[in-house]
Order: C-alpha cells, then structure tokens, then sequence
C-alpha cells in the first residue's frame, strides 16, 4: 500500500470529457491524490486515450477503474471510506467541512451530474459557491479547488 492508498482519494463519476479526466489524473500525480474513474466514461478510457489528455504524468497517476458504480461502491464500503459529493444541489459549502483522511471527493459527469441514488449514497454533500452568477465551473478546476482545500485543511501540502 503508498502513500496514494491511505490519503484522501479523487473519484470521477462516468466522465464525458478525456482532457479533463487527464488533468485530473495530472493532478492526484502531482499532490499525491489517486484517482478512481467510476464507468461507464462517455470516451474510450485506453490507456493510450488517457495518455493523449494526461500526457506524461499517466505513469505517475494512482489510478483505479471500477468498471461501474457497483463496483466502486463495494470497494468504497470495505475500505470505510467517507464519500463526499461535490454538487450543485448541496448547502454545504465545501469549505466548511472538516474533511478527513479517508475521503473520497466525488465529482459527476460533466453533462449531468450523478444520479439520485449516487446523490443519497453519499455521506456528505458540498457545493462550490459561484458568485459571480456562472452555471457552472469546469470539472477539472473544481477538483484542484477541493484537492487544494483538503491539502490545507490535513496540511499535505
């Protein structure tokens, strides 16, 4: 087990866009977050197709593919981790939860979010404000703000 296995986790429901599931891959390389992509994706999850978006740091990137929420979900259960989903339809904003070790920070589809029984079979649900009035932040953006959050509140960084 390294370092990645222990530590809060990124995790990528159904992902519709590849450039943005490699800069996320790029970004649990780069802060020691392993990442797990929950299938179906809506493009070809090949590892020459995460190459082409990731570029290099696929080699260096944690990543765990679980072929569909089932399967993410039993592993989730038998490791005790907390899910945390970051969504639009939450109060909570993300900076105001204590954010733990053993997290897992779920990010939806691009297109459409997580399905409601995604949505209830969380443990904690956060929202990223928008005050200035957008619709909605790019995926890849949102998990740098909450890798960043989760690094400074467990001082990882």
């Amino acid at each position: 087990m390294n370092d990645t296995d222990r530590g809060p986790r990124l995790a990528l429901y159904q992902p519709d866009i590849p450039g943005n599931t490699g800069a996320i891959l790029r970004l649990g390389a780069c802060v020691g977050m392993a990442v797990d992509v929950i299938g179906p994706a809506g493009f070809d999850l090949s590892d020459r197709a995460l190459k082409r978006a990731g570029m290099d740091y696929l080699a260096m990137a944690a990543l765990t593919r679980h072929d569909d929420w089932a399967a993410f979900a039993a592993r989730r259960e038998a490791e005790g981790r907390r899910l945390v989903l970051f969504t639009a339809r939450a109060t909570l904003l993300y900076t105001h939860l204590a954010f733990r070790s053993d997290d897992i920070l779920l990010f939806g589809r691009e297109s459409a979010g997580v399905p409601d029984h995604v949505h209830e079979a969380a443990d904690a649900r956060v929202l990223v404000p928008m005050p200035g009035g957008g619709r909605s932040l790019n995926l890849a953006l949102t998990a740098a703000m909450a890798a960043g959050e989760v690094m400074r509140q467990l001082a990882t960084g």
